[in-house]
């Protein structure tokens, strides 16, 4: 594609552009980044124009972070609204497409790096928008017309943010009286495994993609009018278990976009098979074993948790694609469902959220729970979380008392346990049974003075066969 001043392939979709190799970052943590597609009237739009509002390429200054936001408008005879969402999904990809230009994240929370070496051979933005227009057109021939414009400039950027969240809002409620029991089919979506190989994200009425772009509505949309491409149905089969979210139809694309890495998925559990992450989620929720709760902490939060990790620190152990119980991806818009996390106590077991996700989500809270929710002005550490939850009576309290007594229980069993094994007659080896010669063994001092004591708690295991033999030499 000589037109072009920078290759374009598939082949540089994952390639990341690191701090010392980076010429310009747009938007990400230390700025503000937005993308957005409206469908338009055919005549509204002047096919592939680039306008760029604030600096351009060439008067940015090498090594600094600039606000960024890029506004796409489409046309076509099959174009209607609720392809937006899908559109806009597929920015990360086609941008990706492009070598020496990073693109990480969605919606609000965009962060883009341009390259020394792909700088040094662009001076303007106009190159780029047009490439990216060009993937979009080759690739989704039903968008006829497209016309792109950058902003770069912070009032403009903060502008157009405003009007896109409320846009993005009225989107996210569409599915509010949808739930997962009132259809037959959920979606998939690929898009991520370039970043994440085993990552399966399923959408259904009651649970978003784990960027937070994609509903419902929008993977039935992509579905119909591009077939194959990333998004997809899934035929979500039988009803396993309806507190978890388990269904055979899940499980079954679980098996085979995993490559057999994972064998189920439970939409609605946080410990038990929960859904994969990949890297692209909103928010990220951690178990707190301290209080038995779990907390949750969103991408623009730059503080730490009570955990004592930030965002990036617990989004690079839960990312990948994996099912890493204890943490857990989602997106913004599956705090609003009905079912968030039913199978593990849902807001009853939510014990902190920073400030202004806390005040982002404030409506969906329930009443009785959100003033007993710590943020980072009530807790910064277990220990004052603990205290937090004391103070507030929040419910995850009640469930300490009970694990104490359970806990002196275990231990006066083993304590029993103990004294009959010491009490009990030494069995004898049977006939021909040599015991192993003692320099094999590890000396362990009887009484309590030494040796150590393993206590297992909740474990489930499974032995299938134990062999004890002597060794030979």
């Amino acid at each position: 594609m000589a037109e072009f001043p920078f290759e374009i392939s598939p082949m540089f979709e994952g390639e990341r552009v690191r701090k010392d190799g980076m010429f310009v970052e747009l938007g990400g943590p230390k700025s503000l980044g937005l993308e957005l597609v409206r469908a338009m009237a055919m005549d509204e739009i002047e096919d592939d124009k680039v306008t760029i509002i604030g600096p351009d390429l060439k008067e940015m200054e090498e090594g600094k972070t600039y606000p960024w936001a890029m506004v796409f408008n489409i046309g076509g005879e099959l174009i209607e609204a609720d392809l937006e969402s899908v559109i806009e999904r597929r920015i990360h990809d086609f941008i990706n497409y492009c070598q020496g230009i990073m693109h990480l994240n969605q919606r609000y929370d965009v962060w883009m790096r341009v390259s020394k070496d792909t700088a040094a051979k662009m001076d303007s933005f106009d190159s780029f928008g047009k490439a990216v227009m060009m993937l979009f057109k080759t690739e989704l021939p039903f968008i006829e017309k497209m016309q792109v414009t950058f902003y770069t400039d912070q009032a403009e950027v903060e502008k157009k943010l405003e009007e896109a969240k409320e846009i993005f809002k009225t989107r996210d409620a569409r599915t509010k009286n949808l739930h997962d029991e009132d259809v037959d089919v959920f979606y998939g979506c690929t898009l991520c495994q370039a970043f994440a190989p085993t990552n399966v994200c399923v959408v259904s009425p009651d649970r978003v993609s784990l960027c937070g772009a994609i509903n419902w509505f929008d993977g039935r949309a992509a579905a119909k009018v591009d077939p194959e491409g990333p998004q997809f149905a899934i035929e979500k089969g039988d009803l396993i278990d309806a507190n978890t979210g388990e269904y055979s139809g899940v499980n079954d694309i679980a098996v085979k976009l995993s490559s057999g890495e994972f064998s189920k998925i439970k939409l609605h559990s946080f410990f038990d098979s929960p859904h994969t992450s990949c890297g692209c989620f909103e928010v990220v929720g951690f178990y707190i074993p301290e209080v038995d709760g779990i907390g949750w902490v969103s991408r623009e939060y730059q503080g730490m948790a009570p955990n004592g990790l930030g965002f990036s620190s617990m989004a690079g152990q839960t990312g990948g694609g994996k099912q890493i119980v204890g943490f857990l991806g989602i997106g913004v818009a599956y705090f609003y469902s009905p079912k968030f996390i039913q199978a593990d106590g849902g807001w009853n077991r939510v014990v902190w959220l920073p400030a202004m996700l806390k005040e982002k989500i404030a409506e969906t809270i329930p009443e009785d729970i959100k003033d007993k929710i710590a943020t980072e002005n009530d807790a910064t550490d277990i220990e004052s979380l603990k205290a937090f939850l004391q103070e507030k009576n929040h419910p995850v309290v009640a469930n300490w008392a009970a694990a104490e007594e359970e806990e002196e229980e275990e231990e006066e069993e083993e304590e029993e346990e103990e004294t009959a094994v010491a009490a009990a007659p030494m069995m004898m080896p049977a006939a021909g049974f040599q015991m192993p010669a003692m320099a094999s063994m590890p000396m362990m001092p009887a009484g309590k003075a030494g040796g150590i004591k393993i206590t297992f708690k909740n474990a489930k295991i499974s032995i299938d066969k134990m062999i004890v033999s002597e060794k030979k030499d």
